[in-house]
């Protein structure tokens, strides 16, 4: 799209756009600012599909009856170093912000924290969480749970979400480490995108409805995404979902709702924060003199192409952050159309 048809905002335009959109939709003005913080910060790191486009599908599901906009978020300590989070069906970003910041606040009392998180809904990408926990020091390990749409080893119908896994690593006075992986080998939207243009798909991507894999967009679309790594991508899906659905409380497997499907249906996803505390480990200038040590071995590596250099986890996304810090985030002029008329 031409320069002339987006517009720039700075970060703090942007999150009170969205803020006042969730606000409108009946969406309590402190957990509107915390799922609108997220989704800028998705935007801000190019991950357009969990950014501010993401703010009219989810009050679409607050005015079906499948989110609760007036959600009352409750808060327990089960251990010093643990806490739980009943999301009541709120706002699935904002629910997930307050998870992070009590496990957070577990970490900095007692040096790793952890908090498991029920009756959720989509948090969206793991990367800003990631990138907030590193800001302030912290090493962070973070999953979801998904509705289901890969199959267990041997399976022939879906029964493990694509959940994903967020690893990040706090780098005093350098960029942070930030990996954001789901487990499929591509994503849906890929394979829709191809059923969509009429084009084939390698056959690693995904199965048709009987399990067997496919060229077929079409059929993959009605079956089921492959999992990286084989029986290893679906055995971690499981551990993923065992760990944030079953230990959390929420649904879990099959039982966790479509939302394509289901708009109006309480999701009930389950999140887990892994927290800890790296000055409890070790002082800033060390953290630092480690860091620097091991990016360079990994960017020193010599690259296959001499045109594709060798990237650590994150770095495009946190490129990306930083230019929209310092030339404000460009948004498609019919997306901020849509904010400003959300937002009243």
């Amino acid at each position: 799209m031409s320069a002339k048809n987006r517009a720039r905002l700075t970060q703090e335009e942007a999150r009170a756009l969205a803020t006042r959109a969730f606000e409108r939709a009946g969406v309590a003005e402190a957990a509107a600012s915390d799922a609108a913080e997220i989704l800028t910060l998705a935007q801000m790191m190019g991950i357009d599909t969990y950014g501010l486009g993401r703010v009219a599908g989810l009050i679409e599901r607050i005015r079906v009856g499948g989110i609760d906009p007036g959600a009352n978020v409750s808060v327990s300590s089960p251990a010093s170093a643990l806490r739980h989070v009943d999301g009541q069906n709120g706002l699935g970003p904002a629910v997930a912000r307050l998870a992070l910041a009590k496990a957070m606040d577990a970490a900095q009392e007692s040096g790793i924290g952890a908090c498991f998180c029920m009756r959720a809904n989509h948090l969206g990408a793991l990367a800003p969480y990631l990138w907030i926990a590193a800001e302030a020091g912290f090493a962070a390990i973070v999953t979801t749970n998904t509705a289901a749409m890969i199959a267990p080893a041997g399976g022939r119908s879906p029964q493990l979400g694509n959940n994903p896994l967020g690893i990040g690593m706090p780098y005093p006075g350098g960029d942070p480490v930030l990996l954001d992986m789901a487990l499929s080998v591509v994503s849906r939207s890929r394979v829709r995108n191809a059923a969509q243009a009429g084009t084939p798909i390698p056959d690693t991507w995904g199965t048709d409805s009987a399990g067997r894999p496919t060229t077929d967009a079409a059929a993959a679309i009605d079956g089921m995404l492959l999992p990286v790594g084989g029986y290893k991508g679906a055995g971690l899906a499981l551990g993923l979902d065992l760990l944030s659905g079953v230990l959390s409380g929420a649904s879990f497997l099959g039982d966790v709702p479509t939302v394509a499907r289901q708009p109006d249906a309480e999701q009930n996803l389950g999140h887990m924060f892994i927290l800890i505390d790296a000055q409890r480990l070790m002082s800033d200038m060390n953290l630092a003199e480690r860091m620097a040590s091991a990016v360079a071995m990994i960017e020193g590596t010599p690259p296959v192409d001499a045109d594709q250099p060798v990237r650590l986890p994150g770095a495009r996304a946190v490129a990306s952050l930083r230019q929209s810090q310092a030339e404000g985030i460009r948004l498609d002029q019919e997306l901020l159309a849509e904010l400003r008329s959300l937002a009243g």
